[in-house]
């Protein structure tokens, strides 16, 4: 509105006044005079990505870097190797023949001058029939295999939350200098109401009300510093090093965000997920116990053989009889066990197997499409934000500035149109953090805890544990900040 009159020059003169602390900051010089006053240019400052990359004090972090860091230091990727070793050895173990026995015998021993008895050795060995020692061999290549896709899980694991946490240390730098910006608009604001309230064109109260805003975006830019702590030290933690002193990284988030098709997301997930072929390997090994189960009855022959000497006289000639041979074969009939309650108990893990497959798949499905609508939200928003209300929000207060130089507009004006520009900065830093942290989560098929201990074989099927439902920990809403202001 163009300002008339006695009073509109008076209030013109008060605003420009006060609109010459934002121009000082920006150490602009000054225009030529109109009617009698000093108008002093203002330059629009525009919001943009990578300050913090900028104005680093050492050298830049970068993602290859700290998946590096991971693959060398991150606990539970040792813990995955050490637990296939552990599954190869008890393989070998299983399918290893019982040992050999070998004792002295004595009877009918006697000392003295009658003498007599015998004495001597025999070797007693178990004789394992059935095919027993294969299907234990089997039942451990079972253990494995889920050791194997633990391991390959357990890097999809580590290689997400590496870079969800990396991508939000740079969201939360980005931001750290946009909230920064917040309040130094807020204080200008402030400065300019009270520059306001010494022509009488203000009061007190709004006053009070600009410098709490101020007091409370300097706040929020403070909570957002820790906040960049506490993001840095959560990729500390994950990568393994959490001493790594706070740095910043290098990355764009407007670039390369993670390409994932909506429409198929959710069965690929269902579908070739570590969780689903570890559920595959459980049934298998559930099925291999039964197999083993069921030999149990069939009985394994004890097989013994030695000599003993015989101190026995022959009659009248004294001598003794000598050695004699010994052989004995035994066999345990199943009469009354034949290992009835493990087959029953093993059959009836095969059949909860088989319904934890479809538990699995189905939890899948139900997580990966709450991930899906969250990425689907977070993309559409940060493409509107980008091509729509950003530049709209820019092109009006390049608008409003050039509006306030030809003195069509007041200063506060030129505040809120600049205030309202980077709030639409900070939405939009916070849903390009959401595109990144869900795609990168459905990507790597929801695991996303880079420390959960990768599981044993015996512990895979344990729902309070849950092992084998990856969850998409962390990710955020679109939208979505922190801190909120």
């Amino acid at each position: 509105m163009r300002a008339t009159g006695r009073c509109g020059t008076l209030f013109a003169a008060s605003v420009l006044a006060a609109g010459g602390v934002r121009a000082q900051q920006m150490q602009m010089p000054a225009q030529e005079p109109h009617h009698g006053m000093k108008l002093v240019p203002v330059r629009p400052e525009y919001p943009r990505m990578g300050r913090a990359q900028e104005n680093a004090k050492s050298a830049l972090v970068t993602l290859e870097q700290v998946q590096k860091i991971a693959s060398e230091s991150n606990p539970t990727l040792r813990q995955a190797q050490a637990e296939i070793r552990a599954a190869n050895a008890r393989q070998q173990q299983s399918g290893l023949y019982p040992n050999p026995t070998m004792a002295y015998t004595g009877d009918e021993i006697r000392g003295g001058a009658v003498g007599g008895g015998k004495q001597g050795f025999f070797l007693q060995q178990t004789v394992v029939t059935g095919g027993k020692l294969r299907l234990s061999r089997g039942i451990f290549g079972k253990d494995v295999k889920l050791a194997e896709i633990e391991g390959e899980e357990q890097e999809m694991r580590v290689q997400s939350a590496v870079k969800m946490a990396f991508l939000r240390v740079l969201a939360a730098q980005e931001l750290l200098y946009a909230r920064r910006d917040m309040a130094m608009i807020a204080q200008d604001a402030a400065e300019t109401v009270r520059r306001l309230m010494n022509t009488g064109q203000a009061d007190e109260t709004e006053v009070l009300e600009a410098e709490v805003e101020a007091q409370r975006m300097r706040m929020t830019a403070r909570m957002q510093e820790n906040t960049l702590r506490e993001e840095w030290r959560s990729l500390a933690a994950v990568i393994g090093q959490p001493d790594l002193p706070l740095t910043m990284v290098a990355g764009d988030l407007e670039k390369g965000w993670p390409e994932v098709n909506e429409e198929e997301a959710v069965e690929t997930i269902a579908k070739e997920s570590p969780a689903v072929r570890i559920a595959d390997a459980a049934e298998a090994r559930a099925q291999s116990f039964l197999a083993r189960a069921r030999r149990e009855s069939v009985p394994d022959i004890q097989v013994r053989a030695g000599m003993e000497y015989n101190h026995e006289t022959l009659g009248s000639v004294p001598l003794a009889k000598g050695w004699e041979g010994i052989a004995e074969v035994a066999v345990q009939i199943p009469l009354f066990n034949r290992n009835q309650g493990n087959v029953g108990a093993a059959r009836a893990d095969v059949d909860r197997a088989g319904q934890e497959k479809k538990r699995i798949a189905l939890t899948l499905r139900e997580r990966a499409a709450s991930a899906v609508d969250q990425y689907a939200n977070a993309r559409l928003m940060a493409m509107e934000y980008r091509d729509e209300m950003l530049p709209r929000a820019k092109k009006a207060y390049g608008l409003m500035v050039e509006r306030y130089g030809q003195m069509l507009a007041s200063y506060p004006r030129v505040l809120d149109t600049q205030r309202k520009l980077f709030e639409l900065q900070i939405e939009y830093i916070s849903t390009l953090e959401s595109v990144w942290t869900n795609g990168i989560a459905l990507q790597g098929f929801l695991l996303t805890d880079g420390l959960e201990a990768p599981a044993r074989p015996d512990e895979v099927d344990r729902p309070v544990r849950e092992t084998n439902v990856p969850m998409p920990e962390r990710t955020m809403s679109p939208g979505e900040g922190r801190p909120r202001p």
